[in-house]
């Protein structure tokens, strides 16, 4: 059936001529019946139709022909024609099986109320018509028949063009859901790839400055003190191990996920902030830590994030303070916050901003503040008053991560 329908889909006026070819056919054989036989049976061949009953026929299956294009005109000159049977065809021909046809399609074709309205008008004309005007009497189950087949046109129309809309809703449905899931998973690629790239940023900016400054003190001692040039390329080693270590966890996430070398080890935190304190003093910048040792867990997020400031703040200062600067770190809980502070007294300049990029710093205040803002979070960064430079990150904590009987998350 499947060429047959995409047939009929592709030609709809010769359908309708094969349509219109069927009920003539139908209203022809019909007018050769003679319903009042003996016993009330039906007789065939008793009875035939004059020429005028033919033409009608002839004129209302041709428009039929125009259905789909014309509803509403179509149903107009099949009821004409229809009606002119009803008061002059004796016997009386089904030239009103062409006006039902037509009814039918109109409901299908048109909205509810116009159903309702146009079906009322139709059966009330040619009911009334063929009960009060035609030579049969009013209550001749012809009569009867044009009521009953009238109703039913317009119930099968107005049941088709509500199967329609439904299939149509549920289709609609079906492709806005595709494209919301579409849509969802471009915005998650997206961020992915944000998240994978600030954080590439922060381990290659972070290990690179150090890798740099370590270098720097080693060629420049190397000649009158071989034993601090020995220590200076210890750290280099030391902070290339662990850029190579968090480039490949990194780049591990986007692996397979059946990949057997896909890194295991957690994301880094405050749990981790001492040893990356110890590598800035290695490379000759002082760092004061001032944190609450028994505070409570924080989320995986929320303590990424807050690793990820202090690592990002601390680079800068070694990059851009100065080599006199000194820093200051404070990681404190008040009430459902974190506050996170960086603090040096280098000149107080921003970061140098790179055409193009966010007028608020570079990759990397521009890095945090995505970071911290991407949890509900603020970060100001700006220089102080009387010199210096100043970060400070406020990073909400959902409150489901408390512990019992703790009266403030």
């Amino acid at each position: 059936m499947t060429p047959l329908v995409r047939w009929a889909r592709n030609h709809p006026l010769a359908l309708d001529a094969l349509v219109a070819l069927g009920v003539l056919i139908a209203m022809v054989a019909g007018s050769f019946v003679d319903p009042h036989g003996p016993d009330g049976a039906y007789v065939w061949g008793t009875r035939t139709p004059d020429g005028l009953s033919l033409l009608l026929m002839v004129l209302g299956a041709i428009a039929l022909i125009f259905r789909r294009r014309a509803p509403m005109y179509v149903l107009g000159a099949t009821s004409a024609v229809s009606i002119v049977e009803l008061v002059t065809g004796e016997p009386r021909a089904p030239v009103v099986m062409s006006a039902v046809i037509a009814l039918f399609t109109v409901a299908a074709r048109t909205d509810r109320p116009t159903t309702w309205r146009v079906g009322l008008a139709t059966m009330a004309v040619l009911t009334g018509i063929a009960m009060f005007v035609g030579p049969l009497p009013w209550y001749a189950q012809e009569n009867l028949g044009i009521f009953a087949w009238t109703g039913m046109a317009s119930a099968a129309g107005d049941a088709v063009r509500s199967r329609r809309a439904f299939v149509q809703a549920i289709r609609e449905r079906a492709d806005r859901a595709e494209r919301t899931r579409e849509e969802e998973a471009r915005r998650r690629v997206a961020e992915e790839r944000l998240r994978i790239a600030r954080d590439l940023h922060d381990v290659v900016a972070h290990h690179i400055a150090l890798v740099n400054v370590q270098a720097g003190v080693a060629a420049h001692v190397m000649d009158k003190r071989p034993d601090q040039a020995k220590e200076a390329l210890g750290h280099v080693r030391e902070a290339s191990r662990s850029a190579l270590n968090e480039l490949r966890a990194t780049v591990g996430l986007l692996r397979q996920s059946g990949d057997p070398e896909a890194p295991t080890e957690p994301a880094p935190g405050l749990d981790r902030l001492d040893d990356l304190v110890a590598t800035f003093r290695h490379a000759g910048l002082p760092v004061d830590v001032a944190r609450t040792e028994s505070a409570p867990a924080l989320p995986a997020a929320v303590d990424l994030a807050a690793f990820r400031v202090v690592q990002e703040a601390l680079t800068n200062v070694r990059k851009h303070a100065g080599p006199d600067a000194k820093a200051e770190v404070s990681v404190v809980r008040v009430g459902r916050d974190v506050e996170v502070s960086i603090l040096d007294n280098g000149p107080g300049a921003e970061p140098q901003v790179p055409d193009g990029l966010d007028e608020n710093g570079g990759h990397g205040l521009l890095g945090m503040r995505e970071r911290v803002t991407a949890l509900g979070g603020t970060l100001t960064a700006g220089p102080r008053y009387g010199g210096g430079f100043r970060v400070h990150a406020i990073l909400p904590v959902d409150a489901r991560t408390t512990t019992p009987g703790d009266a403030t998350p």
